[in-house]
């Protein structure tokens, strides 16, 4: 495959085209998260033609607002649930190994102010360890307390015995979802962002058979046959699954119970180091992280059941309480309200038992479940950015074994390897560093050849980065270029709202669209919330 066939332009015009030419795709799949487009990628790479269809930009939701950990789960181990850990540990290998420009290990420090805490914590790491085998990314080891000041120099100091230091992954989300994208893309599926699925079809016989689409830049409506439609639509399944009950004359129960996941960033003065920090049982029971990403800290998380969907959820006052409260308890300096640079949430789509109206999220499934309604339309959920490409594997085996696809190639993912790291080039940068080019790995050359390479627009991003976003990664909004193709809006709302303009300029000149300047300048007051930060002040 040449260079010029890696880097397949993107223009809106011919995938609307292609979409609306009267063919039946074998697949077609709703959602353009990291489990829609991991199943898009796979289908793909097994022979079948795909389309797919995403009513924002892929990974705007959930997929672009996880911790960045792409990890074997430590806490699932200690829940004792080793299958799904091996799994996982499997899977971080691989993702490691495809996409080496946005993914590589990270040692985490697990602080101990209990001198029976390191052999406990200890033993489980190690035993973590065996389970990766030979796809382990380091030992396990016991710090001293001056070897935990030295790995976390702003840790609390008193009280403390010493530390766990273990290695796990960490990932850039929204642009490996991108690089999923391009690569389902070069091996011919038909990906649409702002195009979404407003109705399903059905055939005679009550079988589901198609879709209607609608694009959201134009307002047109098309009809997309597919033999096999999957809705993979995250916290939002239920109500496609719903739709398609309907024209049954059922009633489809909800198996996705929402939790909310919020983080702040902070300026990498609070943790100065290569290190992340992880504090494995905060004052309600959960994991609290500390995480250096390009070049900032992320805090958090918090596990919070909401019943909403909101497209950009707001954190609830109590959760950066909680969040600040609780990394004060293991820093010297503590960040306060008025340190945070940005606030994101997300909502995860927890699978609960059927039958069940719980609303505790602790105790519900991160693991994916698979469902085949009586149409055949087949619903995916639940699971964890890490084990996205085991699901899509699961997803196209069961469509094979309903009948629903003919069997033909078996999945060949597991060593293909993503756009930007198709050429075997070595990557030297660290996801803590600064945003770079380095992060596009062996395109670095092709983005820097572009108008504007030299012309910095700040935070790292470049005109011919924009230009790049433009024509070969689906940006159609300044959202997308500085809340996705680059996390600025994710590391600083402040300075992604003051490069709107500049941005939105190029992204004009690129697709003679209107970049919706405005609209992004209003969307990152929903990641400074000034006034939260006001309250929690007072």
């Amino acid at each position: 495959m040449n260079q010029a066939d890696r880097r397949r332009p993107t223009q809106r015009d011919a995938l609307v085209h292609n979409l609306k030419d009267g063919r039946t795709f074998d697949v077609a799949v709703i959602g353009g998260g990291a489990t829609g487009l991991g199943v898009a990628l796979d289908a793909a790479a097994r022979g079948y033609s795909v389309a797919l269809f995403e009513s924002e930009d892929f990974a705007k939701g959930t997929s672009s607002r996880s911790t960045k950990l792409v990890h074997g789960g430590v806490r699932y181990l200690a829940q004792g649930n080793i299958a799904l850990v091996r799994e996982a540990l499997h899977e971080r290998a691989t993702v490691l190994r495809n996409a080496p420009h946005l993914a590589h290990r990270l040692a985490f420090v697990m602080p101990c102010y209990k001198l029976w805490e390191i052999p406990f914590y200890g033993a489980g790491l190690v035993m973590y360890d065996a389970l990766a085998g030979k796809r382990g990314l380091g030992k396990t080891s016991v710090l001293g307390p001056q070897g935990t000041l030295d790995a976390l120099p702003n840790v609390r100091t008193a009280g403390l015995k010493g530390a766990v230091k273990y290695w796990d992954g960490q990932f850039d989300d929204a642009r490996l979802a991108i690089a999923l994208g391009r690569t389902a893309a070069q091996l011919g599926a038909q990906l649409l962002n702002y195009c979404g699925v407003t109705g399903l079809l059905h055939n005679d016989d009550g079988k589901v058979d198609g879709v209607v689409a609608r694009d959201g830049e134009t307002g047109e409506q098309f009809n997309v046959k597919a033999r096999c439609i999957i809705n993979a639509t995250g916290v939002w399944v239920d109500g496609l699954r719903r739709q398609d009950d309907e024209h049954a004359g059922r009633e489809a129960e909800d198996i996705v119970a929402p939790s909310q996941g919020v983080h702040v960033v902070v300026d990498r003065e609070f943790m100065p180091s290569d290190h992340a920090l992880i504090i494995p049982g905060t004052s309600d029971g959960r994991v609290l992280f500390t995480v250096p990403w390009l070049g900032k800290v992320i805090i958090g998380t918090t596990d919070t059941p909401r019943h909403d969907l909101s497209r950009e959820p707001d954190p609830f006052r109590e959760e950066l309480d909680f969040i600040l409260r609780e990394s004060s308890k293991y820093l010297n300096r503590a960040p306060t309200p008025a340190d945070i640079r940005s606030i994101w949430v997300g909502l995860r789509p927890l699978v609960k038992p059927p039958k069940s109206a719980g609303t505790d999220t602790k105790a519900l499934s991160r693991e994916h479940t698979v469902l085949v309604s009586q149409s055949g339309m087949v619903t995916v959920t639940g699971g964890k950015w890490t084990t996205y490409r085991a699901m899509a594997a699961d997803v196209l085996q069961q469509c094979i074994d309903r009948g629903l696809l003919p069997a033909g190639t078996a999945c060949t993912t597991d060593h293909l390897a993503l756009v930007g790291a198709q050429r075997g080039m070595p990557v030297t940068h660290a996801l803590s560093d600064p945003p770079d080019i380095r992060a596009y790995g062996d395109e670095s050359e092709a983005v820097e050849s572009l108008p504007g390479a030299q012309n910095a627009l700040g935070g790292g991003l470049t005109e011919a980065m924009v230009r790049f976003a433009a024509r070969y990664e689906y940006a159609r909004r300044v959202e997308d270029v500085l809340a996705r193709r680059s996390r600025l809006l994710f590391l600083d709302a402040a300075l992604a709202a003051s490069m709107a303009g500049p941005v939105g300029r190029i992204l004009q000149e690129e697709t003679g669209i209107d970049p919706e300047v405005e609209a992004f300048r209003a969307l990152t007051r929903h990641y400074l919330h000034p006034a939260l930060l006001q309250g929690a002040a007072t």
